[in-house]
């Protein structure tokens, strides 16, 4: 037998549509799941009524179910029950009422929201970042129109509740999987969340609130920043949509190699090619400091490939002062004459093996490996 929907929501067969909503509404805060957690007398309650209310609240399925008894308006009854019964029809019309006095729905307070943050890149020298600069830059940001301080509306005080959202700033909409339907909320795009709509536009900004300007602005980098560091200014981004907070502007620093040194962190490596000589002799190299020079003594017997570490002379920053590191390149001369060549047959025939200890150790380490090896004799 078809389920009597007239009698679950407690109304007549001549009930007007505002009656039926004013019944289901009465009946949903009564009996919702979310008040009855564990009750499932009051969740299969809560069921019938939705299934009520679905039927009932649409004209057409409410007349077919007048004269067929069945909302699809098949003859003989409902025989499958509930037909096309979609889970939770209509309860987003009562959503912000039963839950006004739980935080939800129409009664969410309307927050102003900050304006969205501006990240730009700025490419400073190896030098400037390592010792620290001031640079001056240009950008373009919506800032707030000063003649209606940021509300789009002439004086600043003309508006009148938005019609689209009822003045919640807030627009409820539903998702429906299957046998549910689910209820959220977002900002009404009409109003942009104010809940208001501006009668009188400023003439300035033309209602938007905010104007395009080009922005200058002197920031003190620091010294030692590096690529990927950054910096802050706070209130420098985009004004804000509805009156709230401006964004933030973020400088992202790059920085450019060097041809110079290496970095790692505030650690300089620089490379240095000495001679032949100065490597065997030993000799007093001038190495380049990032604001000074620093001269060097380089020991007799020099291999290149030697690190030499100085303590305290890399990049100098407020939170510590880093440390050089000397790469030495022991650079072998091209294109000899031919009186270097005899000069440098001569060096050979008169150098001991005792005197090249890595060639030593290299012959002896093959020898213990493999055995006598011809081809180092």
């Amino acid at each position: 037998m078809a389920k009597d929907y007239y009698k679950v929501l407690g109304v007549d067969k001549n009930a007007s549509q505002d009656d039926i909503k004013k019944a289901y509404r009465k009946l949903a805060r009564q009996y919702h799941p979310d008040l009855h957690p564990g009750d499932n007398a009051a969740a299969e309650k809560f069921k019938e009524i939705n299934e009520a209310n679905e039927v009932l609240s649409d004209e057409t399925k409410r007349k077919n179910y007048d004269t067929f008894g069945d909302p699809n308006g098949n003859m003989g009854g409902f025989g499958g029950g509930a037909g096309g019964f979609s889970g939770f029809g209509g309860f987003e019309d009562i959503f912000g009422d039963i839950f006004g006095g739980f935080g939800g729905g129409r009664t969410r307070a309307k927050t102003k929201t900050k304006g969205e943050d501006i990240t730009i890149e700025l490419t400073l020298s190896f030098l400037d970042a390592a010792k620290g600069c001031r640079r001056e830059i240009t950008y373009n940001r919506n800032e707030q129109c000063s003649s209606c301080k940021g509300t789009g509306a002439k004086g600043g005080t003309a508006y009148k509740t938005c019609e689209k959202c009822g003045g919640t700033g807030q627009i409820q909409y539903t998702s429906s999987n299957g046998f549910f339907r689910s209820v959220n909320v977002r900002a009404c795009d009409e109003c942009r969340g104010t809940g208001k709509k501006i009668i009188d536009n400023c003439k300035e900004c033309n209602g938007k609130g905010y104007i395009k300007t080009a922005t200058k602005l002197t920031l003190d980098i620091p010294a030692g920043a590096d690529t990927g560091s950054y910096i802050r200014k706070v209130g420098f981004g985009e004004a804000s949509k509805n009156g709230g907070p401006s964004g933030d502007l973020i400088v992202v620093m790059k920085v450019e190699n060097s041809k110079i040194f290496k970095r790692k962190n505030f650690d300089l490596y620089v490379d240095v090619p000495i001679s032949f000589k100065t490597a065997a002799l030993g000799g007093k190299i001038k190495i380049p400091l990032i604001d000074d020079t620093l001269e060097y003594a380089i020991p007799e017997g020099t291999q290149s490939g030697k690190i030499f570490f100085v303590r305290g002379k890399g990049i100098r920053t407020n939170r510590g002062t880093g440390d050089l590191y000397i790469v030495i390149t022991v650079e072998v001369p091209t294109k000899l004459s031919k009186e270097q060549r005899k000069l440098l047959d001569k060096f050979e025939e008169v150098t001991e093996y005792k005197q090249c200890p890595n060639m030593r150790k290299y012959k002896d380490d093959v020898e213990t490996m493999y055995g006598e090896n011809p081809y180092l004799k």
